[in-house]
């Protein structure tokens, strides 16, 4: 599994690299030099032939200090380099003023914020790295402007290493970003992609790092073993009334294309007749309130529930939830089934009582279960590190005492114990097309399926979030809903599920 680090974690450990002799701090900001010069040529082979200019921004940290070595590799590549400094040389930590001196031999070093023409020119942003804490000066808002490719050394400058936030507001934007060891969260987080805009992870010989993952599919999850379809386990999702069942429809077809050996919904006798024109493979069970629903589940062959999809807000989707969460099956809440809890959310949190539950909040969903949680995502970032979705979301698992999985690009899968990780739509893995009608139901009864098959709840909403994106990107332009769970069997294929 990839591993994204916070900018501590990184810190730990290059400090414990250089503390143990294994390297120096000059022989690091070396090789990371030498890394951003590879894969700028490797991204743009064009740039290793000949003579090109380049302006290389550094700034008063070890950023800064990368980005003379940078600047010394590229002349000595036969390049037009103008190097400037935003702050004093007698002022940079020792390692960067080691290079500053190296840099200075072959060529000057001008102030910042006065620059010249950028136009044509590859600018190398070795101004703040992971360790900013404050806005971007103002004087270097535009130092950038004009330029022909901006590349940023480990994070663009301005960009919150751990939340992808612009602290203040504002960021440089690159066309390539190098970070070294490992990704950082900023990389995936919030705006990070928009920022940084291609990603490379150059190795700089470190070792260790146990940060967070990237979602992958669990493959075991998802294999058909033998034996009767009630192996595979029975869904049930709960649907609301007439004109308002599609959004379950979705989430049902989701359950069984995943895998569960038997998906029924359960609807109102008002549905009945709506829902039995729609569906072949999905089968059909009344269920008018929380009382039906008690009654319903004394059959022990139902082995998960999702429910949230279009069921509605009033009493009897409230009575729904309430039997459902009888600690005894899985549950995914989604949409409605947590819009209901809005007035009172502790309600809901003292109702899950040790079940195992899946809440999967879009943001919306997520301020009103956990306000206080989401009132500094959406402030603005004033200082670093900046509020994170990736804390918030460990925050609210621990406290609503279930998995959570905040849905967005950047979706979070956080367990009540800590354990989380990020499934990033963005980069090679962007998935616009997944802003439709629709899709989050299908990522619910994706869950609910896995749950049905016997999947503990993390790796269930793990899994699910990853064939969701893949199933997008397989698809392609034009995808809506409805495509998702048809798609789903292509994706398996390709997993050799």
């Amino acid at each position: 599994m990839t591993e994204i680090l916070t900018s501590a974690q990184m810190r730990a450990i290059e400090s414990a690299a250089i503390e143990s002799g294994q390297v120096s701090g000059a022989e690091l900001m070396e090789r990371a030099g030498k890394g951003v010069i590879e894969a700028l040529f490797a991204r743009w082979p064009d740039l290793a032939a000949g003579s090109h200019r380049a302006v290389v921004l550094c700034g008063p940290g070890n950023n800064g200090g990368d980005g003379f070595v940078i600047a010394r590799l590229l002349k000595h590549w036969g390049w037009d380099v103008r190097v400037h400094l935003f702050g004093a040389a007698e002022r940079l930590p020792p390692d960067a003023r080691l290079n500053h001196d190296r840099w200075a031999a072959l060529g000057p070093v001008a102030p910042l914020p006065s620059v010249p023409d950028m136009r044509g020119a590859v600018v190398i942003d070795a101004l703040f790295g992971t360790g900013l804490t404050r806005p971007l000066p103002a004087a270097l808002l535009s130092v950038a402007d004009g330029a022909a490719r901006v590349v940023a050394v480990d994070i663009p400058s301005g960009l919150c290493a751990d939340s992808g936030r612009a602290i203040g507001g504002t960021a440089l934007r690159a066309d390539l970003t190098v970070s070294f060891h490992r990704l950082k969260l900023g990389h995936v987080l919030a705006d990070g992609p928009v920022h940084c805009g291609e990603v490379v992870v150059c190795p700089i010989g470190l070792r260790g790092g146990v940060g967070v993952g990237l979602a992958q599919p669990d493959t075991v999850l998802l294999s058909k073993r033998g034996g009767h379809k009630y192996a595979h386990g029975h869904a049930l999702v709960l649907s609301g009334g007439a004109g308002c069942t599609g959004a379950a429809r979705l989430a049902a077809r989701a359950a069984l294309r995943v895998g569960a050996g038997l998906v029924t919904l359960g609807v109102p006798a008002e549905a009945g007749p709506e829902v039995a024109a729609q569906i072949t493979a999905v089968m059909l069970r009344r269920v008018e309130g929380g009382a039906d629903l008690a009654a319903v589940l004394e059959d022990a062959r139902y082995s998960a529930l999702c429910l949230g999809p279009g069921l509605g807000l009033g009493a009897r989707a409230r009575g729904l939830v309430r039997s459902a969460l009888n600690g005894v099956r899985p549950v995914v809440l989604d949409a409605d089934a947590l819009s209901l809890f809005a007035s009172g959310p502790e309600t809901l949190f003292n109702l899950i009582h040790g079940a195992e539950v899946v809440l999967t909040p879009h943001d919306g969903e997520f301020a009103r279960l956990f306000p206080d949680l989401a009132a500094p995502l959406h402030a603005p970032a004033g200082t670093g590190p900046a509020a994170s979705r990736l804390v918030a979301a460990r925050q609210a698992a621990r406290r609503a005492g279930a998995v959570v999985l905040l849905k967005g690009p950047d979706t979070i899968i956080a367990a009540p114990d800590g354990t989380a990780v990020v499934s990033a739509a963005s980069y090679e893995r962007a998935a616009p097309w997944l802003a439709t009608a629709g899709a989050g139901d299908v990522l619910a009864g994706l869950i609910c399926g896995l749950l049905a098959r016997g999947a503990p709840p993390f790796a269930a909403s793990r899994t699910a979030a990853w064939l969701h994106v893949e199933a997008a990107r397989v698809f392609g332009p034009g995808l809506i809903a409805e495509d998702l769970p048809e798609i789903l069997p292509r994706v398996l294929r390709r997993l050799q599920v």
